[in-house]
């Protein structure tokens, strides 16, 4: 379109979304995204159920994070991939597709036919701790994310919510 002209996705408000690759349960792994060069994510605590982990794992290094919603470091992210990490990732999967994830995150993509073969790929090149400094952004995108799931039943548009992707087809 270098000339000029805008197609018809460009013109309107909404983006088109692609629909999961498979269904997802939402308990464990309630917000995952492809963001910020990373896989990132908020996964559920198996102990507590108040509290939660930001787990991220940074495109072509593999560099990975794991803390709580308190910014205290995850117990089992010592050396390897935490619990936490390998459920975000299993959960990306799910959401995205094996192959988009791989391709994201710059794995190669001949052995990587499910989760634990991407997650296998990855710790094989020995990753080491990444920076957690963006885990209270992607903290406060679930959180803002929650917001939304609290407001009441309406047809009537939230202004800042203009730009939110819908999956409704839209007219040329």
């Amino acid at each position: 379109m270098g000339d000029g002209a805008l197609s018809v996705w460009e013109k309107s408000s909404t983006a088109r979304v692609v629909p999961p690759a498979r269904p997802r349960k939402l308990a464990k792994v309630p917000f995952v995204e492809l963001a910020d060069g990373r896989l990132q994510g908020v996964v559920s605590s198996g102990s507590d159920i108040g509290r939660v982990y930001v787990s991220s794992v940074a495109a072509g290094s593999y560099a990975f994070s794991c803390s709580t919603n308190n910014n205290r470091p995850c117990g089992g992210a010592h050396g390897s991939f935490c619990n936490h990490i390998r459920a975000l990732v299993g959960e990306a999967v799910l959401q995205y597709g094996v192959e988009r994830v791989a391709r994201y995150l710059k794995v190669d993509a001949e052995d990587t036919t499910d989760a634990h073969a991407l997650t296998s790929a990855m710790t094989s090149s020995r990753p080491g701790p990444g920076d957690s400094a963006a885990a209270a952004q992607v903290f406060s995108r679930f959180l803002r994310h929650l917001a939304y799931l609290e407001l009441p039943p309406t047809t009537t548009p939230l202004p800042e919510m203009q730009w939110f992707p819908t999956t409704r087809a839209v007219a040329a």
